[in-house]
């Protein structure tokens, strides 16, 4: 009777493990490792996609969010994060992953629309209410006795994107490298603190009140402005910017390892659906579905662009800026003499 009764436990708690298992396997778990300021975002993007997924599929997907500069965040997955997707800010981010033991496909650009890039964002400034310091272009961010505050273009998509407008501003302006150069060194000695991405920069201009203006994305600024108080802050937008595409990518080695490579591919794909297009909308960054940029044009003031391509000759050429004892580099270097 022992020996039956044993038996019986055993095979009531084998079943109970496998039930257990089975429905453990049901639920999926996504990763998105993603850049400093998406991350309100996407915590409105997952649960949208998870209840989509669940009415065309029948399955529960969970997606989990890891958030820091564009450029840290893909040397951690580089080193091992297991990530199931990148939503970065610039492309090189994802390049990085391509180059590096073949995480992503070379050929991630033509997997999704508009180059893998379902929105995209310019840099804007933000100043105490009323301006005091009277900041209405990029030249003003080179006077003296103004602190500018931007994060480390070395590991922040933020900060890259803030030079590399400032940059073409300069550039366009006189005409010169050389000149583009000495307005960026100009610039960069006024900033005070190197942060490590934009949230990072955002703290220490609104919380521990260092430097007169902010440069930051479109849509953070904006957030700033209206979570913080629209008494304390205001958004200014230069005669000029940069557009940054924010690119996105599934990590194909993860996902084939992990079996989510249909979840991964789908969640992606919403980004780019009138559903989420909405969102990202909402969110203030700007959409590439015409139809929901035209009902939110309210949102986004005309300002003329340019893009890395058109001024830079592509991110191949811009690397030379950010390398190791790069442009960059030596700009800051004689900036901080």
């Amino acid at each position: 009777m022992l020996e039956k009764g044993f038996w019986g436990r055993a095979l009531v708690v084998a079943l109970f493990a496998l039930g257990a298992g089975a429905g453990a396997q049901a639920r999926t778990t996504l990763l998105n490792v993603s850049y400093d300021v998406s991350r309100e975002l996407y915590k409105e993007i997952n649960p949208a996609f998870s209840a989509r997924w669940k009415a065309e599929s029948g399955e529960d997907a969970a997606v989990n969010q890891s958030h820091g500069g564009s450029s840290k965040q893909a040397l951690s997955v580089a080193a091992g994060l297991e990530a199931d997707v990148v939503t970065m800010n610039q492309a090189p981010d994802i390049d990085l992953l391509v180059e590096r033991g073949g995480l992503v496909a070379a050929d991630w650009r033509q997997r999704f629309p508009h180059g893998a890039s379902p929105y995209t964002t310019i840099s804007v400034f933000l100043v105490r209410k009323g301006n005091p310091k009277g900041i209405r272009d990029w030249d003003d961010l080179a006077r003296a006795g103004v602190q500018v505050i931007v994060p480390n273009p070395k590991v922040s998509g933020n900060g890259r994107y803030t030079y590399l407008a400032a940059w073409g501003h300069a550039l366009g302006k006189t005409g010169s490298a050389d000149g583009a150069r000495e307005f960026v060194r100009r610039l960069f000695a006024n900033v005070p603190v190197l942060d490590g991405g934009g949230r990072g920069a955002t703290t220490t201009f609104t919380q521990r009140d260092t430097g007169d203006v902010l440069v930051t994305f479109e849509n953070e600024a904006i957030l700033i402005a209206r979570e913080l108080g629209a008494d304390k802050f205001d958004v200014v937008y230069p005669s000029s910017s940069i557009e940054a595409s924010a690119p996105v990518a599934v990590v194909d080695k993860v996902t084939a390892r992990r079996g989510t490579q249909r979840q991964a591919k789908a969640y992606l794909d919403f980004l780019f659906s009138p559903e989420g297009q909405e969102i990202i909308a909402r969110h203030n960054f700007r959409p590439r579905d015409g139809q929901v940029l035209a009902r939110n044009a309210d949102r986004f003031p005309a300002i003329r662009t340019f893009t890395v391509e058109q001024t830079f000759g592509g991110w191949d050429k811009v690397q030379a800026h950010f390398a190791d004892g790069g442009i960059y580099d030596q700009i800051l270097s004689a900036a901080k003499r």
